[in-house]
């Protein structure tokens, strides 16, 4: 199995902001306008895109969340534990990883509008996923919160918070 180092490097891998590695592999030629979207979006959207994310166990993707919904696809290395909050305040994991059996997901659905974080379960691992949005991602739908504004709307979740937060 090639290193994360390898990966980071043979893909041309950059730091994200919420943590882990990126790099946008797929944006739909076709684009929805803005007046064919939901009232939350600004401008217009491609129908979809699509990157890869490698998380290491050195770090976690922080709590953040997107107005579409992401969809995760496993394609190597450790498994990865995935927080969501609702909108509600319903806090719920998932696992995603091969080990179906298990209960692992090999693909996974984070709905628009819920908080999510996740970390790879194996020390000194990595895990390589890819995670498709649609109607496509653009940054302007993209929320990483301060660690006190997810306390003050969940204060039932704050150690998950504290854990999952940069600052």
């Amino acid at each position: 199995m090639p290193t994360a180092e390898e990966i980071i490097q043979s893909l041309d891998l950059q730091a994200h902001p919420e943590g882990g590695y990126f790099k946008e592999t797929y944006r739909s030629q076709g684009e929805i306008g803005e007046n064919c979207l939901e009232g939350y979006f600004e401008g217009k959207r491609n129908y979809s895109t699509c990157i890869y994310f490698l998380l290491t166990s050195k770090g976690f993707s922080a709590f953040h969340r997107i107005k579409q919904d992401e969809i995760w696809h496993f394609y190597e290395g450790s498994p990865i534990l995935l927080h969501t909050i609702s909108p509600e305040g319903k806090h719920e994991k998932f696992t995603i990883g091969r080990n179906i059996p298990n209960g692992e997901f090999p693909q996974l659905v984070v709905p628009a509008g819920h908080w999510f974080a996740a970390k790879v379960i194996s020390e000194n691992s990595f895990s390589l996923v890819g995670c498709t949005v649609s109607p496509g991602f653009d940054f302007k739908d993209f929320e990483l919160p301060k660690r006190e504004k997810l306390i003050k709307l969940f204060p039932k979740h704050k150690e998950l918070i504290r854990e999952f937060t940069h600052s």
